[in-house]
This record gives structure tokens, sequence and C-alpha cells, in this order.
């Protein structure tokens, strides 16, 4: 039985998904600087989000928030190109299957924004992320599209939509 909820953010959100965020990165060993760590945005993602051409969504379980990922416009890129952004999910949300669920949403919303192709960042001690990248069509890039901040990223992938 499903026990959980994805939705859009929600202002009353930004603590609890900065902290999955922070713990998620601190528990992989990700570099505080050069990464979604450092990100202005964290704190404030609601508002980050709450706009005409990005969308952030959380999950949702007994009123605890346990992962969420977004898309946004690819930062300092000339094109027609999303980035999926912030796709964190705690320990308990994972080998659920909540993150394929919150692929599909997130593509989803990508084509209804009118993106014709999602870029996304990570790191390549990632396994399972990026296996979940491989399974829903993403290609490895050589290098870095736009200029998003996160050098410390070195894994670059690429999805038509």
């Amino acid at each position: 039985m499903k026990t959980y909820i994805i939705r859009r953010i929600q202002q009353k959100d930004n603590p609890q998904i900065a902290r999955v965020i922070r713990d998620v990165l601190i528990e992989f060993g990700v570099p505080k600087v050069g990464t979604a760590f450092a990100d202005k945005s964290l704190d404030c993602m609601f508002e980050t989000y709450n706009t005409g051409n990005k969308a952030y969504f959380v999950v949702e379980e007994n009123g605890a928030i346990i992962g969420g990922a977004g898309v946004s416009p690819l930062d300092n890129f000339e094109g027609n190109v999303c980035e999926l952004q912030k796709m964190y999910f705690s320990p308990q949300a994972r080998g659920r299957g909540i993150g394929s669920e919150m692929m599909k949403i997130c593509l989803n919303k990508a084509r209804e924004l009118g993106f014709e192709q999602c870029y996304l960042e990570t790191m390549p001690y990632m396994d399972d992320a990026r296996k979940l990248y491989y399974k829903n069509g993403f290609a490895n890039l050589d290098k870095p599209m736009g200029d998003t901040g996160h050098y410390s990223c070195n894994v670059w992938m690429i999805k038509n939509l």
C-alpha cells in the first residue's frame, strides 16, 4: 500500500526539504562547495520554484518530507533545455520506486512547460541515481552545459524530451 504522496512544494516545506537535501549530501560525502549544498535557494525552495517555468515536487509521508525533485531552465544556457534539480531522497524513501515515479512527474512537467531537453549533473559515486537516470533515457555528456555553479559535479547527462 502506498503511504506517501508526491505534490508541489508549499512554503511550509522549505525547512524540511532543505534538511533532507543537506542530510543526503552529507551522507554521500559530497563537497559542500560547488554543489547544491551551497545553493542560496536551498532554504527558500518554494519561492525559487514558484514561477511559471519552474516546478518542484516533494514526497510527503506521515506529515514528513522524505524527498523531492524539480525542473528549471538551465542556467546560463541559450536553448530550450531544463535541468533536473535537487533530486534527493532520505534513506526511508529509497528502494520503493519513489525515484522512478518522481522522475516521470518531473519529465512530464518539463514537457508540459515546453522544454525540448532535460540536463542534469551528478557525482560518479551516486550509483543508484545514475542507474535511475540511465533507465529513464539519459545519456552521458563529455562536458557540462550552461553554468550551474556546481563545479564539483563531474557527471553530466542529457535526455531528449
